[in-house]
């Protein structure tokens, strides 16, 4: 049986963070489906068709030994799941805040679809401040953004915000 998982995401832009939670889950599966979410209600700076290219090309390094696709989603995540047939969800935790919140996501998926386990796996120390919504807002301020995101990442965020 191969075991799949879903590692979903607005991923905008796509993070050292995530990247370290994506070479981290692929260790743990057979499988590995990266689930970009369209989530219009964030206000995305990139389209879905250029996040969903940022992180193909971020995680092509990481395919060697490892099945990682990247697909765009849109709708309820249990339903994708149940789509892709993932066993599991990976989700990443920085801090106490983002524990809060998965908690409640967590129950009500067991609700939706109690055969689906939600994996955490806790930010590396390096990464525990790294959010997008942070990094983005550094970067319209001007401030060096290079060790948060990849250098591709970083050259997009600047030609975006120019």
């Amino acid at each position: 049986m191969t075991r799949t998982a879903l590692y979903p995401g607005t991923f905008d832009p796509l993070t050292n963070g995530h990247i370290d939670i994506i070479g981290r889950a692929v260790k743990l599966v057979d499988h590995l489906v990266i689930g970009v979410a369209i989530n219009e209600a964030k206000h995305p700076l990139f389209s879905l068709d250029e996040r969903v290219d940022m992180v193909r090309e971020e995680v092509a390094p990481f395919a060697d030994g490892a099945q990682i696709e990247v697909r765009p989603f849109d709708g309820l995540l249990m339903h994708f799941a149940e789509e892709i047939g993932a066993q599991s969800i990976v989700r990443g935790l920085r801090a106490v805040s983002d524990f809060e919140y998965e908690f409640q996501m967590v129950a009500m998926n067991q609700q939706l679809n109690d055969d689906i386990e939600t994996v955490f796996l806790m930010a590396d120390p390096r990464h525990q401040a790294i959010a997008s919504r942070l990094v983005k807002e550094i970067a319209k301020l001007g401030g060096n953004i290079s060790a948060f995101v990849t250098p591709n990442i970083e050259r997009r965020l600047k030609e975006r915000l120019a």
